[in-house]
């Protein structure tokens, strides 16, 4: 029995909605804003005080951890008068953290924060990764608020820098393909990426 779905993703593919999607059609938890106030929980922040600071400029450390952490271009994380708190370890282990607080909770659709890696494993997880074209990722952005020369910046950066933290801190590629069961190109919409998604899922569990 599959008891949880995580979700990680490239910047600006349309994951959070997928996952709301996917959280929706199953009736379990969705885990994406509601993950970022976890760790900000955990880090004795508050979701508001996250949202004031997200798109202040950040040594670049903290930057890596804020891209990292982002679950969606609506999200947001610890602010960074905490973070000079935070080492590397305990970044990792505040994630951890919250994921697992997140798998315990139920039957859950887990979007980002490493959850793939900190679930690896567990045999009643299904990992996805969802990508998608550069032109499909900018023009999205832009439909949702973002001018022409920041949707293109945050495309083009914010994926690198996660990918950094990943390498630097966790010692792993970004993505680790291995990690996951199934990959989808969200090109061909969200409610098909979520219909094909939960399709993977029936047959992972058949198989069980």
């Amino acid at each position: 029995m599959i008891r949880a779905i995580t979700i990680e993703r490239e910047f600006g593919c349309g994951a959070s909605e997928i996952a709301s999607l996917v959280a929706s059609r199953l009736g379990w938890s969705l885990w994406d804003e509601r993950l970022t106030q976890e760790i900000a929980r955990l880090t004795e922040t508050t979701p508001g005080a996250v949202e004031q600071r997200e798109w202040r400029a950040d040594p670049v450390t903290h930057r890596i951890f804020r891209d990292f952490l982002r679950g969606a271009f609506e999200g947001g994380l610890p602010p960074t008068d905490r973070l000079h708190l935070l080492d590397a370890r305990r970044i990792a282990a505040v994630s951890e953290a919250a994921v697992k607080t997140a798998f315990s909770s139920g039957p859950s659709v887990i979007v980002g924060r490493g959850a793939q890696l900190f679930l690896r494993n567990r045999k009643d997880v299904f990992h996805v990764f969802l990508y998608a074209s550069r032109d499909h990722k900018i023009r999205r952005l832009i439909a949702k608020g973002a001018t022409q020369d920041d949707a293109v910046k945050q495309i083009d950066t914010t994926d690198k820098a996660r990918a950094a933290f990943v390498r630097r801190h966790l010692g792993l590629k970004w993505p680790e393909l291995h990690l996951y069961h199934a990959m989808f190109n969200t090109d061909i919409g969200e409610s098909s990426t979520a219909t094909m998604l939960l399709e993977c899922v029936h047959e992972f569990e058949k198989s069980r």
